[in-house]
């Protein structure tokens, strides 16, 4: 389905649920499973790029003060981190039907772009993920797209 990750880095607020999404329905695999104590390192990985990992991170210490892991827990819930990963397949149409019957819920369909076909869903978080098909050869951007992607175009 997918053959590499673009981004990688994503906070969920529960990393048993974030499995349940990551590897049970987009397909991903777990790289390491490690309770640390203080922390659970949880890495995931596409099994067609194994050395490539997503770490699963829920929001706290020791890498933010509990304070600050309230406000990105807040903000990740808003869907305001921006986006999360770009996923990419060689058929984001089939990508897009395997993963709606699996019961994902996209935000945007699978839409025709100057550098490809893509679309787009959140993860139960309120992650934004993109799954793009990438044009071969040169791409052009035009006028009507800048203004379709500004939101000036209507």
């Amino acid at each position: 389905m997918f053959n590499k990750i673009g981004i990688h880095a994503v906070m969920v607020l529960n990393q048993d649920e974030a499995l349940d999404f990551y590897v049970g329905k987009l397909g991903f695999e777990v790289a390491d499973d490690v309770d640390m104590g203080f922390m659970r390192w949880l890495t995931i990985a596409l099994p067609s790029d194994p050395g490539r990992q997503i770490l699963l991170e829920v929001p706290g210490p020791p890498s933010l003060t509990e304070d600050v892991a309230a406000q990105v827990r807040d903000l990740l819930t808003k869907g305001a981190l921006g986006m999360a990963a770009t996923l990419n397949t060689d058929d984001c149409r089939r990508t897009y039907k395997e993963l709606s019957a699996k019961g994902v819920e996209f935000t945007e369909e699978p839409t025709e772009q100057p550098y490809g076909i893509d679309c787009a869903l959140r993860d139960p978080f309120g992650n934004h993920i993109r799954i793009t098909q990438l044009a071969t050869g040169p791409v052009e951007v035009t006028d009507a797209d800048i203004a379709r992607w500004a939101g000036t175009d209507k």
